[in-house]
């Protein structure tokens, strides 16, 4: 597999990157993915109990993946909304963790901290303007994340297919494509439009060691190319499974409801529900479009030497 600057820049073997998906994205999964050569990402959110404590679950997620791995790993960090941010960018720090990504808020804010820090930054992105932004802030790299991506997506909905070579073009800083992608095609493709690298979250949420619920993973094998759908858009598009709540939520917005009367029917846990607990009924599954193609639960090992051993492969097919 070809090596890009992501791979120097973050001292991993392969230039793939796991999502830092809310509520599963724990110790042990993003051990699993570092050991296998690529970056595993911790979300201080993994496994907690709904009215649980961020700051210490995300002490505890790390102690746990320093004796998991002796390789790189990260912390995913949503900015936006979050009462805990500035404590759990001193625990990164404290900790030494050697990246962080930032999402859904301005990096500017703690990007010169981390750096001082020696922690590699990476941005989450969904236009180029946004890219451009975090270049000039100062960021490592940014993952451009199309709409195609499972969970909460960028207002302008571009995909990735468009996004990304658009980034690539505008900035000089690596970046990482994200969105749709689960084997080489995948990977082979987005490093043809430009980018360094890809970030993969379905295709690791049905790996044996990811923490969702076999009922999510079950429902994720079973997806066909068209069991997923863009909800919320008066409140932040987000995709996820087809489901009783994904319909209900559809025919609100047909109707007309207002982003109150949207935030209220969703109220608060619906993703943990869905993801973690595994009540598909009453509980969102954010999932990518990508889903239809995953038709097996693998080793995370499994899933990342499969796509090592079929990149030549595909490159080959190319000529």
């Amino acid at each position: 597999m070809k090596k890009t600057r992501l791979c120097d820049l973050l001292g991993i073997e392969y230039p793939i990157i796991q999502g830092g998906m809310v509520w599963i994205a724990n110790a042990e999964l993003a051990a699993a993915v570092s050991n296998a050569g690529g970056l595993g990402l911790i979300s201080p959110n993994a496994g907690m109990s709904p009215d649980g404590d961020q700051v210490e679950n995300l002490k505890k997620q790390i102690e746990v993946a320093k004796s998991l791995t002796s390789k790189p790993f990260g912390v995913n960090l949503p900015i936006m909304n979050n009462p805990q941010i500035e404590a759990l960018v001193d625990v990164c720090i404290e900790a030494k963790v050697k990246v962080a990504v930032t999402a859904a808020g301005n990096p500017a804010l703690y990007t010169a901290r981390f750096k001082e820090a020696g922690i590699k930054i990476l941005h989450l992105v969904a236009a180029v303007r946004h890219a451009q932004s975090a270049e000039k802030r100062g960021v490592d790299a940014v993952i451009a994340e199309g709409y195609e991506a499972g969970g909460h997506n960028g207002l302008d909905e571009l995909t990735t297919m468009t996004l990304v070579p658009q980034v690539a073009d505008a900035i000089s800083i690596p970046v990482v494509a994200a969105g749709g992608i689960a084997d080489a095609r995948g990977i082979v493709a987005a490093l043809a439009l430009g980018a360094e690298g890809v970030q993969m979250g379905t295709r690791f949420v049905a790996t044996l060691e990811c923490a969702a619920h076999q009922n999510f993973k079950d429902a994720v094998i079973k997806a066909s190319d068209t069991d997923t759908a863009i909800t919320g858009r008066k409140i932040g598009p987000t995709r996820i499974l087809k489901n009783e709540i994904a319909t209900k939520l559809l025919e609100m917005e047909a109707a007309g409801a207002s982003a109150q009367e949207l935030q209220t029917f969703i109220g608060g846990g619906r993703s943990r529900r869905g993801q973690f607990e595994g009540d598909l009924v009453n509980g969102e599954a954010y999932c990518g479009s990508i889903a239809g193609m995953i038709k097996e639960i693998k080793s995370v090992a499994e899933v990342i030497n499969d796509i090592v051993k079929s990149y030549d492969k595909v490159v080959a097919e190319l000529k």
